[in-house]
């Protein structure tokens, strides 16, 4: 099984940026301590601060992966390209939020990528890909 994780803008920062909210642990240890767990399952990670590069990854993958989990950041609230991407793809997309965002801004309680993914995970911070990853080891 095939499984890529897409992060968005600045959540190349985790650990370091805004820790109250997202936690002291980078992503990339993260990582390889989600690949040590699902040693079964081939996992990549890609992460861009640019729009373009997202949908271009999506459109790259999107074909070749058995689901994508996503977190587009700041991007869920304004990007209806990655939604367009997203919908023009194959593989089922699990949409993941490190933070609670209907418990922010109001602004975030909207995003364009909830209604063309088959789940959105919010709030359970990095634990959030863990589930996303469950679930698409149970599908």
């Amino acid at each position: 099984m095939q499984i890529a994780i897409i992060n968005g803008p600045n959540l190349n920062l985790l650990g370091k940026r805004e820790t109250d909210i997202y936690g002291h642990e980078d992503f990339d240890t993260f990582f390889t301590q989600l690949k040590s767990k699902y040693d079964q399952v081939d996992l990549s990670y890609y992460q861009s601060n640019a729009e373009g590069k997202i949908v271009s990854k999506i459109q790259e993958l999107g074909f070749e992966v058995d689901g994508i989990i996503i977190n587009p950041a700041a991007y869920s609230h304004t990007s209806i390209a990655i939604r367009d991407a997203i919908s023009s793809i194959k593989a089922p997309v699990m949409e993941v939020h490190i933070s609670n965002v209907y418990a922010r801004e109001a602004f975030r309680n909207h995003s364009h990528v909830s209604a063309v993914a088959v789940g959105v995970i919010s709030g359970l911070g990095l634990k959030g890909y863990t589930l996303a990853l469950d679930y698409f080891c149970h599908q």
